[in-house]
């Protein structure tokens, strides 16, 4: 149970992120811009990815500590394989606006 109320935030701000990466990436930095900056689609295509591998790491974490780990090993394949897709999406984008 105390697992998941620490890892509870986390999960809270990667979806928050994942949704809304312009305000994630200024999330207790505003302070420093006059202006709102402009971001690439690259940077908030990064983004939204490491919030996602974010959910993933706390979902092992949860996984780990709760159930066995026949569970943990099929959430880390489930991670290796969503990195692996996005990346070679990301890279494919890339390449095509070349």
């Amino acid at each position: 149970m105390i697992e998941i109320l620490a890892l509870l935030p986390f999960y809270i701000i990667s979806i928050w992120t994942y949704f809304h990466p312009r305000e994630g990436l200024l999330l207790g930095q505003k302070w420093k811009y006059e202006e709102e900056p402009s971001f690439s689609e690259e940077v908030l295509w990064f983004t939204r990815f490491a919030s996602v591998i974010v959910m993933f790491f706390t979902t092992i974490i949860l996984v780990g500590t709760l159930l066995n780990s026949q569970y943990v090993i099929i959430v880390t394949i489930g991670l290796f394989l969503y990195i692996i897709y996005s990346i070679l999406k990301f890279r494919r984008r890339v390449l095509d606006e070349e």
